[in-house]
């Protein structure tokens, strides 16, 4: 079932509609021209679909685009944890089901990444062409993630958010574009302190390396130059693991969509445009 929010939303909330999947209210928007074919955008641990902002202009004037915010994220239901990007996968193809999508081009970036890593694995049918940003088919260590759920634990996402800048954007990016900073961090500490942790136990169990060569559809990797968090050197390993697979590098860390907007962009829709 579909149902529009409640009339008292805010105004930045009109075009949103909620899926109800496995019991979890599921926020996602759809932008762009009916008939044309469909992007998803899948968003980052901590973030939620308005991450997405600096691509909308030119990827809704050719995609009907699909956002949505990922399970615990948002304004999507904080589910009891910990999740899977199993479980954060099948959340997407039951937004494919419930919006009649067959078949959709899909990026994600970071846990975003991971989940579109699962979907080309387990269900190439539904994809068409992968743009795999800023991730891996392991992220960290189960040490750094228990740590990092801890402190959240302790502290909420607000102890960690300042840290995080630090990893996402690079110290040039911080002090020219310090409004982008500030909206990011106000995104990441919006986000749930349980449904965070319930992504974290999500990134922290998953490795897909192995399963890796099994992805057939064309994929794009993009790499940031300066991301500490998913190393540019993992992405080169992912590319010559993927059949055929595509890299881009950017002078960029972590949230290479947001800190090299434009050239992100532009690559992603000349590879879609193939």
């Amino acid at each position: 079932m579909t149902y529009a929010p409640p009339a008292a939303t805010t105004p930045s909330s009109q075009a949103d509609s909620y899926a109800v999947i496995d019991d979890a209210r599921i926020r996602y928007r759809v932008d762009g021209p009916h008939g044309a074919p469909f992007l998803v955008l899948s968003n980052s641990l901590g973030t939620n679909l308005d991450m997405w902002e600096p691509q909308m202009a030119a990827f809704s004037r050719r995609f009907r685009v699909l956002r949505y915010d990922s399970r615990g994220h948002g304004q999507s239901e904080v589910t009891p944890g910990p999740y899977s990007i199993e479980r954060l996968a099948r959340d997407v193809l039951a937004l494919f089901d419930e919006i009649r999508i067959d078949r959709a081009h899909f990026c994600g970036i970071s846990m975003g990444g991971m989940t579109g890593m699962w979907l080309g694995i387990h269900a190439p049918q539904r994809i068409c062409r992968l743009v795999l940003s800023n991730t891996a088919p392991r992220i960290g260590s189960a040490e750094r993630w228990n740590s990092r759920i801890e402190a959240v634990n302790t502290n909420g996402v607000a102890g960690v958010a300042d840290a995080l800048m630090e990893v996402w954007f690079s110290e040039r990016f911080r002090k020219s574009s310090p409004d982008a900073v500030r909206q990011t961090h106000a995104m990441l500490i919006a986000t749930s302190a349980k449904g965070y942790v319930a992504s974290c136990a999500a990134v922290r169990d998953m490795d897909q390396w192995a399963a890796l060569p099994r992805i057939d559809r064309p994929t794009l990797i993009v790499t940031g130059a300066h991301d500490a968090s998913t190393p540019a050197a993992e992405g080169h390993r992912m590319a010559g693991l993927i059949p055929g697979a595509k890299l881009v590098e950017l002078d960029a860390a972590h949230i290479s969509n947001v800190e090299a907007a434009e050239r992100f962009t532009a690559e992603v829709l000349a590879f879609l445009d193939h």
